[in-house]
Parts: structure tokens; C-alpha cells; sequence
């Protein structure tokens, strides 16, 4: 918990609702295709393309235009809540997770600490797709009874594909056979339901920044229990993570 000096002021309530979110985020070219509005939506009436050249969320029910939500008429506003998109989202990460809005000077974000880091089982690292940092700390933290998956992703097929799709990694077996580079985009988020039919409910998330970045704004803006599983959130940059 931070502790700050004078009290936080009181927040508006939070009314925005799909139509807004439509209107302002995938409209304009800013949605990302993260699926957090997806898998956030209690009503299930959020769709997603997950095909080449779309990856973009859309509305199920047509009686009021795809552009406009029943629910949220109602006052549903979990899928604006769970947006990393919407409104002012990065001071609100930055507040969630560090207690302060970063400063100008600080580009790359906040941090704690900067490591040099690779796997030292070999086999992890030669899995991997430069040091297989990141598929050693999974795996460490399946076998130490941490989490009970990872949401990342698999190519489709044989493994000669290049197709992305979102996935479980359950075992050390099965996040050594999602590591690697992928050269086509994967909503990995949409892995959490597979991971609620098998009641998994200590999740991590393996994705690139614009996915990483959804769960400190559900954490921030309570968009109900779907941020709860998640107790790792592993980010990713879109190139150049070696």
C-alpha cells in the first residue's frame, strides 16, 4: 500500500459504457486488440476477430446498432473499465502500481530495478527465443505451486505455421512448446477462458505492453473479478527482447 501525505480526492462515478468505448477508442484506431473488454464483459455480448488484419472486438447484439450496448443503457460499464485504452489510462497504471504518475523525464516508464538476466537450465534456454528468461520463471513458478498456468501463445498446427493463437501453458512441457518468437498477433487474454472451464484461478499473463498493460487498469478501476486470478503480469516489447 502507498502512503501519501495528503488523502486521495474523491473519485467521480464511473458511468462510461461500450458506446463510448466504441466511439472512442475503436473508431479512432486506438484499440490495440488486447480482448480486455472481451473477456471483462459479464453478459458475454462482446465478440473478437481473431483473424490477420482484424484482432478488433465487436458487439453480438444488433437491437440497438453494434455501435450501442443494452447493458450498458443499463448501466454496465465493466467493458470501459478494463480498457488500457480508454481515457487516461497510463497515469492510472502508474498510480496503481507505484503511487505516483511518472515524470517526464521518464519515457520508458517506472521500475524498481534493471536486470541482466538468462535461463541457467540449458534447455529452457535453448527453447527460448534469445535468453528464455521468461519461460524459466514460468516454469519455476509452475513447480513451486505459484500459479497453476500461464496465459501466452502457440503457433497453430505441427509448429510450421506461423499462425499465433492464445493458449494454457500448464507444465514446464507446455510453456517450452509456447516459447519462441511470433510474427502474427495473439490475444492471449482470450486463454482465461479456457482457464475458468477448468477452474484455474492462479493465472499468469504472458503478452506484448498493450495487454500487459490491461490488468493494472482493471486492478485500478475494479472492473469486477476478472483482474482477480492474475498474480503475475509478464510484459513483453513488440521487438527487440533479447
Amino acid at each position: 500500500m502507498t502512503l501519501t501525505e495528503n488523502p486521495p480526492a474523491a473519485t467521480e462515478r464511473w458511468t462510461h459504457q461500450w458506446k463510448e468505448l466504441y466511439e472512442e477508442v475503436i473508431n479512432t484506431g486506438l484499440c490495440t486488440g488486447c480482448a480486455a473488454c472481451v473477456i471483462s464483459c459479464p453478459h458475454d455480448v462482446i465478440g473478437y476477430e481473431h483473424e490477420e488484419g482484424k484482432y478488433k472486438p465487436f458487439h453480438l447484439e444488433e437491437d440497438l446498432g453494434l455501435d450501442n450496448c443494452g447493458h450498458g443503457e443499463k448501466g454496465c460499464t465493466s467493458c470501459t473499465r478494463a480498457c488500457p485504452r480508454f481515457r487516461s489510462w497510463e497515469p492510472e497504471a502508474d498510480m496503481h502500481l507505484f503511487g505516483r504518475e511518472r515524470k517526464d523525464e521518464e519515457m520508458y516508464g517506472q521500475y524498481r530495478q534493471l536486470l541482466l538476466v538468462r535461463a541457467a537450465d540449458e534447455q529452457t534456454h535453448k527453447k527460448g527465443q534469445d535468453g528464455g528468461f521468461v519461460g524459466a520463471m514460468l516454469i519455476w513458478l509452475l513447480k513451486h505451486d505459484y500459479i497453476d498456468a500461464a496465459l501466452t501463445s502457440f503457433v497453430e498446427g505441427d509448429g510450421s505455421s506461423w499462425k499465433a493463437l492464445p493458449g494454457l501453458a500448464r507444465t514446464p512441457e507446455e510453456v517450452l512448446a509456447s516459447s519462441g518468437s511470433r510474427y502474427t498477433y495473439s490475444a492471449n487474454t482470450l486463454a482465461i477462458r479456457d482457464a475458468q472451464k477448468e477452474g484455474l484461478n492462479r493465472l499468469a499473463l504472458v503478452g506484448m505492453s498493450c495487454q500487459s498493460s490491461a490488468l493494472p487498469i482493471m486492478w485500478k478501476r475494479k472492473a469486477g473479478k476478472i483482474g482477480k486470478p492474475f498474480l503475475f503480469n509478464i510484459g513483453l516489447l513488440c521487438s527487440k527482447t533479447f
